[in-house]
């Protein structure tokens, strides 16, 4: 799998962890989560830069092209 789409899986799994457990518990700060994970994408679609793309290609997983 590239990079892109460990970052597209891994949000979507953290946007859905937060949303569940604000589902579950009905505590209003799990909320957070699923705002912080899409404040990161929207900002990444302007500049490119995701932490999370950066840590993925020290680790070496295959470039895509979303995060040169």
């Amino acid at each position: 799998m590239s990079v892109d789409k460990i970052v597209f899986a891994f949000a979507g799994v953290f946007i859905w962890i937060g949303l569940g457990t604000w589902y579950m518990t009905q505590e209003p700060l799990w909320l957070i989560l699923p705002a912080f994970v899409g404040a990161n994408m929207f900002q990444a679609a302007f500049t490119s830069f995701c932490p999370l793309a950066m840590i993925l290609k020290k680790l070496g997983a295959k470039p895509g092209q979303a995060f040169d």
